[in-house]
């Protein structure tokens, strides 16, 4: 019986799955690169556009509904026309979307910044989904977890990023210049790698009676995802574990500047120390996934993480609360990887369950920094915090659905990464 995507490829020689891996961990360090590179710059950005603090947070939600826009459309893009298509249509809307943030700051116009903004968030999203699937497709043909290595690829790609926009700055270099500087390094490296970085997954969808009958089953299967309650609640995880990160990178270092009067480079320090502990355990800690399965791994990520946030949010020391950002860091790093992977198991349902399930974290990213911004008003920036514990515990509850699937739709915890 045909499927939306063709689930068995031909078996590659290990060597290609080592090619495939490296291609892919570096993809995932662009995308980091990416992102942090120019957001690093707001300061810059709003002194070109003459905007306050809070019109330029405004004009960032701009990017963040686009990418929620594509998340929930990227399933049956990808189930139609491949990861690697897909790929190469979100490097070309990367290059027109960064094209328009330079111009927009270059002349000063929000016009054209909005735009590129927009379309940014939608090129990120078509490029989050399909390296989550192909990075999913690695894990499986390797046969044990191995998908936190690439979300700690891309957190060391978001630190290095970090760290060209710092050179640009110091040069003196106009935003502009760096935006169209680190593009054409970006576009040319992942020109470099989109064929060796996709060459295990399954790159279109097939049907019975051609192209009609695979646009057909791509929608149908994008659709059905969201009428399945495992998916959603694997969202859930995903939900928690983006607002965990996400939260950390916005208000940690204002948290500690404010909650103990430390200087901004104390509060810089304390974010360091939260992104290495989550890059440690993201190479780390696939070795206990493998051995003691996903939910035992999840279960105690989501106890880290609540209490590193109780023991940041609620100390009345700096040094305890140091010991918090650890455990929280510590707590944050595999929850993600976690559930992109359960969202995979299938690779013939992958990319609309995948797309469904990061949709739950694009919300997360845009609702949650006005909602703590409006909280940390009310009680302290360091307090606020304290709200993603429920959402840590929701994830806690749900934890049971990121259990391997096996062959015929029934979960089984026996091995970390997918069940034989």
């Amino acid at each position: 019986m045909p499927t939306p995507l063709d689930p068995s490829p031909r078996a590659p020689a290990p060597r290609s799955v080592t090619t495939t891996r490296w291609s892919l961990m570096a993809q995932f360090a662009l995308f980091g690169v990416l992102g942090t590179s120019w957001m690093s710059r707001l300061p810059s950005i709003r002194a070109d556009l003459g905007l306050s603090a809070g019109q330029l947070g405004s004009l960032l939600v701009v990017g963040g509904v686009g990418t929620l826009v594509a998340v929930l459309g990227t399933g049956a893009v990808v189930a139609r026309f491949g990861t690697r298509a897909t790929l190469v249509a979100a490097t070309a809307g990367n290059v027109a979307g960064f094209g328009l943030l330079a111009v927009g700051t270059s002349t000063g116009d929000v016009v054209p910044f909005a735009a590129g903004a927009a379309l940014n968030g939608v090129s990120g999203a078509l490029v989050n989904i399909p390296i989550n699937i192909n990075a999913a497709s690695v894990e499986r043909a390797v046969g044990r977890a191995i998908l936190p290595h690439f979300h700690a690829c891309f957190s060391i790609g978001a630190a290095l990023g970090a760290l060209v926009a710092a050179g640009f700055a110091a040069l003196g270099m106009t935003v502009a210049t760096q935006l169209v500087a680190v593009m054409l390094v970006v576009t040319v490296l992942r020109a470099v790698l989109v064929v060796p970085s996709t060459a295990l997954a399954p790159e279109r969808a097939v049907g019975t009676d051609g192209a009609g009958a695979a646009r057909g089953s791509g929608v149908r299967a994008a659709l059905g995802a969201w009428r399945e309650p495992r998916t959603l609640l694997i969202g859930l995880v995903l939900l928690a574990a983006s607002l965990s990160e996400g939260s950390a990178g916005t208000w940690m270092s204002l948290a500690v500047v404010d909650g103990f009067e430390a200087r901004e480079a104390v509060g810089a320090v304390a974010y360091g120390t939260f992104v290495t502990s989550m890059t440690v355990v993201r190479f780390a800690g696939t070795g206990l996934i493998d051995r003691y399965g996903r939910v035992a791994v999840l279960r105690a990520s989501g106890a880290s993480a609540l209490v590193g946030l109780l023991l940041f949010g609620l100390s009345p020391s700096i040094v305890t609360a140091w010991v918090g950002v650890v455990l929280w860091g510590c707590g944050a790093a595999l929850a993600n990887p976690i559930a992109i992977s359960a969202a995979s198991d299938e690779p013939v349902h992958a990319a609309p369950r995948v797309a469904v399930a990061t949709s739950f974290s694009t919300v997360a990213m845009l609702s949650a920094p006005p909602l703590l911004g409006l909280l940390a008003d009310a009680v302290g920036v360091r307090h606020a915090l304290l709200a993603i514990c429920a959402a840590v515990v929701l994830s806690l509850a749900v934890s049971g659905r990121v259990r391997p699937l096996t062959e015929d739709g029934a979960t089984d915890d026996r091995t970390g990464a997918h069940a034989p």
